[in-house]
């Protein structure tokens, strides 16, 4: 008969702590796995140009990554005083801070505001001043994710005139007695979509119509709204483009887009463009439609409709068509009006 083997005490003692040891082992191990891929606690955007990614939150750190504008990332952790946050962007992880980041819900209004806005026509190209932030709205406080360049090429789609905020310390100018109080001061803001695709708000002022100097040299003081190229026509062997141009006064806040609307025709013998027409005193609403038209006997020429409130504030459309350098007014049956009066061709 066998006799049973008793294991010894030390043998025991590491039967009974085996279990725990495993288990330790495992928290180890989830834990080195949480520090170093991290429970995704929501998903952000990057709304500065570029932003350095830390090895740790401290005065001394080393660059681990590099995140830049609009870029999606995860956040993994913040820090106690909510200033930074600990990020994974692709194969980098790192922290940043807060301040430099936005919701998801913020990035979904952007992309909601472009593609409400994609049929919209389009009412000048423009240039940026300096660099920009695109605004949801159409307000300085509003939420801003992307940012252009300095020189960068918009697409200018609609103007808002807002109020401008009021520094708190600025006193506020008492009324005259029997005067109404002064209003909120307003400043323009266009809706401008740039060559990504992405749509935002942006500060007028900072903005220059892309229009040639030899169109811009006849503004006559007053501010470059839209622009829009009708046809062209043979200038020896190169194709010189006509315009139509919406001006208005160099001032914010106008309870119209555009007042003046102008047609620039191209004088081959000259080699310089005149004034084919001009209609002041107007109330002109964006957008404007352009394009051509068949007209009859005239054949196909170029048009535009501008869009004009009344004196009972109701908004009618307006056609115009432009046969060689004459522009005549298309009343509701297709005959032309009378050609209006231009003094000055230059």
């Amino acid at each position: 008969m066998a006799r049973p083997v008793i294991a010894s005490p030390s043998i025991r003692r590491i039967g009974q702590l085996l279990p725990i040891l495993i288990l330790f082992l495992v928290l180890v191990t989830l834990s080195a796995c949480n520090r170093k891929g991290g429970q995704v606690l929501e998903a952000a955007y990057v709304s500065a140009p570029q932003v350095a990614l830390r090895d740790r939150v401290a005065a001394v750190y080393n660059k681990v990554g590099v995140v830049k504008n609009g870029e999606r990332v995860e956040v993994l952790e913040r820090s106690r005083n909510g200033r930074f946050v600990r990020v994974r962007a692709g194969a980098s992880e790192g922290w940043m801070e807060q301040r430099y980041l936005v919701t998801q819900q913020v990035f979904d209004g952007f992309q909601k505001l472009a593609s409400s806005h994609a049929a919209t026509p389009v009412a000048a190209h423009a240039l940026t001043r300096a660099e920009l932030n695109m605004h949801l709205t159409p307000a300085r406080d509003g939420e801003k994710l992307y940012q252009l360049e300095s020189g960068a090429k918009v697409e200018l789609l609609e103007r808002a005139s807002t109020p401008r905020p009021t520094p708190q310390a600025a006193p506020v100018a008492a009324a005259k007695p029997g005067t109404a109080p002064p209003g909120p001061v307003l400043e323009d803001w266009w809706l401008a979509r740039e060559a990504r695709g992405h749509a935002g708000w942006v500060l007028g002022r900072m903005l220059d119509v892309d229009i040639p100097l030899e169109v811009a040299q006849y503004a006559e003081g007053q501010r470059i709204i839209a622009c829009f190229v009708l046809n062209e026509v043979t200038d020896g062997e190169k194709k010189v483009p006509q315009y139509l141009v919406l001006l208005g006064e160099p001032k914010d806040g106008q309870p119209f887009d555009y007042n003046q609307a102008r047609v620039f025709t191209w004088n081959p013998k000259r080699s310089h463009y005149e004034t084919a027409y001009r209609e002041r005193r107007l109330d002109g609403m964006l957008p404007v439609r352009v394009g051509t038209e068949p007209f009859g006997k005239e054949g196909t020429l170029p048009m535009f409709v501008l869009r004009v409130k009344t004196d009972e504030g109701a908004t009618e459309e307006r056609k115009y068509k432009l046969n060689g350098v004459m522009v005549r007014k298309v009343t509701a049956e297709g005959e032309a009006g009378t050609r209006a009066k231009v003094k000055g061709k230059r």
